[in-house]
């Protein structure tokens, strides 16, 4: 909330909830346009919205969603990233030796 600046190229904001369900997101306080994508646990991106500035619109998930990624609006059609892609690394990271 409240970001006023566009994210810097190739940079996201990467959500991680709790449990699995159907989230919904808004841009209430956000001053930018994003596109938020839906990833279920296996990183599979469920759904892609874009979002309006300044707006209290809820965008959900179209099934039950581990992750959201907002990017700069575009970001994913620029590059051809649709529902049905899967993004990978979302999971736990390795425990130190």
């Amino acid at each position: 909330m409240h970001r006023k600046k566009p994210l810097a190229d190739n940079h996201g904001m990467l959500f991680v909830f709790t449990a699995t369900g159907f989230h919904s997101m808004w841009m209430k306080n956000t001053y930018i346009p994003l596109s938020v994508a839906f990833l279920d646990e296996s990183g599979t991106i469920l759904n892609i919205a874009d979002m309006a500035p300044l707006t209290t619109q809820a965008h959900t998930a179209a099934g039950f969603a581990r992750y959201a990624l907002e990017m700069n609006q575009g970001w994913f059609a620029a590059r051809g990233v649709r529902a049905g892609a899967r993004i990978e690394g979302l999971g736990a990271a390795p425990a130190p030796k």
